[in-house]
């Protein structure tokens, strides 16, 4: 499950829980707060931690895009893309958290540890509002890790007091599409792009 384009804090989820899912969607994983971060248990056994990014994740990150399909990278930077350049990457992993946020799911099960998702909002003062992304590796896909990243951005636009927070989703994403509407969030074409629907979500 991939979305949108891109632009710290780990507080437990607050406000609004996600509603009922759709009889597709696999039961939302079990969190549970650790020292090192949350423990997120997969309705299928599967085990991830969930913290913020962090600056020595750059390697992880690239091997994460090594991973992606050609789809998953279209629908991810809505661009194609054969590699994570390594600037990129560092500007990705080294945020600035007064404008920035972003959380990964890590795989420890594994050395070394890999990242099986990661979800980001880049913040603009000026509308108070924030752009949001988000990106799940194919193979972890539809167990609910998409719905958990979403609601921890939601959370965090929510206790940065911003008034909105919204994306880009091309509409032959339609797993995003149905997560975002079942979240709250109001989809609407962008004229002359055809295929792309930009979501918002008043917060």
């Amino acid at each position: 499950m991939t979305m949108t384009s891109p632009r710290d804090s780990g507080t437990p989820f607050r406000h609004t829980q996600l509603p009922p899912r759709s009889r597709d969607r696999f039961t939302r994983p079990r969190v549970v707060t650790t020292p090192h971060g949350e423990a997120v248990h997969t309705a299928d056994g599967r085990e991830l931690v969930l913290r913020d990014i962090e600056p020595g994740d750059v390697a992880t990150l690239q091997r994460c895009f090594q991973r992606l399909s050609p789809e998953d990278v279209r629908r991810r930077f809505m661009h194609a893309m054969s590699e994570l350049p390594a600037p990129m990457a560092q500007r990705l992993c080294r945020i600035d958290p007064e404008w920035e946020a972003a959380f990964v799911l890590m795989d420890e099960t594994v050395k070394p540890a890999e990242l099986r998702g990661v979800g980001r909002i880049f913040v603009d003062e000026a509308t108070n509002t924030a752009e949001f992304s988000v990106l799940v590796e194919r193979d972890w896909s539809r167990i609910g890790l998409g719905a958990l990243l979403m609601q921890r951005l939601v959370d965090e636009s929510r206790r940065r007091g911003l008034s909105e927070l919204w994306g880009y989703v091309l509409m032959e994403n339609r797993p995003m599409l149905q997560l975002c509407k079942e979240l709250g969030f109001v989809a609407k074409m962008l004229p002359g792009e055809g295929g792309t629907a930009q979501i918002r979500l008043t917060l």
